[in-house]
């Protein structure tokens, strides 16, 4: 099937399911032979003989125009009747272990059936059904650019999240996947006139540079030069840019750049090393055309410090000219416009990110540092007023608030916006800020200025769903963390904190517990660089907890609590572990020893779904009164 057409079916079969699933009916049995197609090109779903009626709704109010129903089950060799109802081949991983379904299943069938129409393989196959269960539970399918190199990379990326194993990473609806289809149907169009009218199709992936210095304390300034050149690069209008998410997965991994190329689909590569000395920087550029892996441009940039923001705009120029962009006078003021003229104030920053992500309270306070000093450096250094504001802002929720606090996260995000009311970091601190305040609606529009400025900007969802999440709005914090795993996927906190999230929405335990274990295998691998990361141990700990895994949970919490005894954060978060294993009293201890190093909002001590088996305690009451006191006088 060609892209055209498997893109106008797939965007009607999304809506047929669509208009399903609004009526409260899962199909369950979305495969090839009940895909009709009429001499019109209209789509039909038939065979609704497995579906199943969600919130007790009747069939005959179920169906959508674009769906014909046929009763009774499918006859196919392969179909399976049962607690696996459904075809063997396209059965998603839920169907398989037999637990309940819901609109996502038929979101994975759809995937397996749009990675069939694109490489003219079935995405899981076997001579027997147990050989096919097994590939379905525990292997991908070939990627599709290995299969088929032709299929534009925004389908290969929408097939592939279709087919996620957990739910929770899947398209949560198939409203989400349809606007994805008519999305790359809009850019895949877009491009074909690009090139009907003598352009060539120009999509580009930046690999994270090599890092050729001492140490592992220098991959900090290689991560935040490689994201840079990709922000760079991200401003020119006729070239398409893979984002960070997409690159990550190839980080320090030993896979060539064609290989890399067409995997993901991208026409060229970028890949290059960095070394740093003093104030010395060598950095080695080469852009590779993905189909011939020849190189069609390669530079070495022998510099001082001082010159990094000029090497950056002189790569991004000499890109776009070795695949003859014509930059527009916007694209050059914007490739041409420099966070800071200063190095030294460039470096301050990028540690303070990196001290930021630690988030425990030295970190945060290295990372206050950081920004001060990048500030003191050069005072018009908007990104780093936004990250000195963060640094305020969570020193005042979780170990420090104070009066003085507060104004210092007011005035630094001020400062941020003041300087640069484009920066998208700005709007997030701001929002963020806000957010303390309970002045929601002014903090929802400076989160949604953040997102339109930047959408890969991490911190403008993570700090978004973060709001909703202590305010109540469950479901849209859920749909916020999906985005911050999405833009970051080797962030552990945005899947940890979003199974926390479907626990309290209430949503089936397969998929909580699902998200429970993506969140694991994301903190195992952080673990693995970084072993004494107290935040991943604790996190780690409470996933542990809810998947059966008590012992394994204890003593994660344990070694957070005996590296850092005195955090406010790490104690708050023992206490809530300690909850869940029916430890009353250690829980209590932990949480009057967190309230007295610094952490008291009320708020969240009185909502945690954690901490509700220690709620009926005296000393629970005592302390949340002594903080409803302590509200009062403030």
């Amino acid at each position: 099937v060609g892209t055209d057409e498997l893109l106008r079916l797939g965007i009607q079969i999304a809506e047929a399911l669509e208009a399903a699933h609004a009526k409260g009916i899962v199909h369950r049995d979305i495969k090839p032979a009940n895909i009709f197609v009429t001499e019109r090109g209209q789509v039909k779903i038939l065979d609704f003989g497995l579906a199943k009626l969600l919130e007790n709704r009747r069939a005959g109010e179920a169906i959508g125009a674009s769906a014909v129903v046929t009763m009774g089950p499918a006859n196919e060799q392969l179909t399976s009747l049962g607690s696996t109802l459904g075809t063997v081949a396209y059965m998603s991983p839920e169907q398989a272990r037999g637990e309940e379904v819901d609109a996502r299943t038929d979101v994975f069938s759809l995937g397996v059936v749009l990675y069939e129409m694109a490489t003219g393989r079935q995405a899981f196959s076997g001579a027997t059904s147990a050989m096919v269960f097994d590939a379905i539970l525990n292997r991908a399918p070939q990627p599709v650019a290995r299969v088929a190199p032709s299929v534009p990379a925004a389908l290969q990326q929408i097939i592939g999240r279709a087919l996620e194993k957990s739910r929770h990473a899947r398209y949560q609806t198939a409203s989400q996947i349809r606007n994805d289809l008519e999305r790359a149907k809009r850019e895949i169009d877009s491009g074909r006139s690009a090139a009907a009218s003598g352009q060539a199709e120009r999509s580009v992936a930046v690999l994270y540079f090599e890092n050729l210095s001492r140490g592992e304390e220098e991959v900090y300034f290689r991560d935040g030069m490689t994201e840079d050149i990709i922000t760079e690069l991200s401003a020119i209008k006729d070239l398409r840019v893979f984002p960070r998410s997409a690159v990550f997965a190839y980080r320090d991994k030993q896979i060539t750049a064609p290989q890399i190329g067409q995997e993901l689909n991208a026409a060229y590569v970028l890949e290059g090393s960095l070394r740093r000395a003093g104030n010395r920087i060598r950095i080695t550029a080469q852009l590779v055309e993905s189909r011939t892996g020849l190189t069609i441009w390669a530079r070495r940039f022998d510099r001082t410090m001082d010159d990094v923001f000029a090497i950056q705009d002189e790569m991004a120029k000499n890109i776009a000219e070795a695949l003859q962009v014509m930059l527009t006078e916007e694209e050059k003021r914007v490739i041409e416009k420099v966070p800071t003229a200063n190095a030294e104030a460039y470096d301050s920053y990028l540690r303070g990110r990196q001290y930021f992500h630690q988030f425990r309270r030295k970190g945060i306070e290295a990372a206050r540092n950081m920004f001060k000093r990048a500030i003191e450096i050069d005072p018009n250094y908007a990104r780093a007023w936004a990250g000195l504001a963060d640094c305020h802002s969570f020193l005042q929720f979780y170990w420090q608030p104070s009066h003085e606090n507060m104004q210092h996260a007011d005035a630094a995000s001020r400062k941020a916006l003041d300087l640069d009311p484009e920066l998208a970091e700005a709007h997030a601190s701001r929002g963020h800020f806000l957010s303390l305040l309970e002045r929601d609606e002014e903090a929802r529009r400076e989160f949604e200025a953040a997102i339109r400025l930047n959408p890969s900007l991490f911190e403008g969802y993570y700090f978004y769903a973060r709001s909703c999440l202590i305010h109540g709005n469950l479901e849209e914090a859920a749909k916020l963390f999906e985005e911050a795993c999405r833009v970051r996927p080797d962030d552990y906190q945005a899947p940890s904190l979003l199974a926390n999230t479907y626990e309290g929405m209430g949503v089936d335990a397969s998929t909580v517990q699902a998200a429970h274990r993506r969140a694991i295998e994301v903190i195992e691998k952080h673990l693995e660089m970084h072993p004494d990361d107290v935040r991943a141990l604790y996190l780690g700990a409470q996933n542990l907890c809810r998947l059966g895994e008590l012992e394994r949970g204890q003593a994660w919490a344990q070694r957070a609590l005996a590296i850092d005894p005195e955090d406010s954060a790490v104690c708050y978060n023992v206490s809530c572990i300690y909850a869940i294993l029916g430890k009353t009293e250690q829980s209590i201890e932990c949480l009057e020893k967190s309230i007295a190093c610094g952490f008291g909002d009320k708020k969240i001590i009185q909502n945690d779904p954690y901490l509700a088996p220690i709620r009926s305690h005296p000393r629970y009451i005592a302390l949340v009164n002594k903080l409803a006191a302590t509200d009062s006088r403030g």
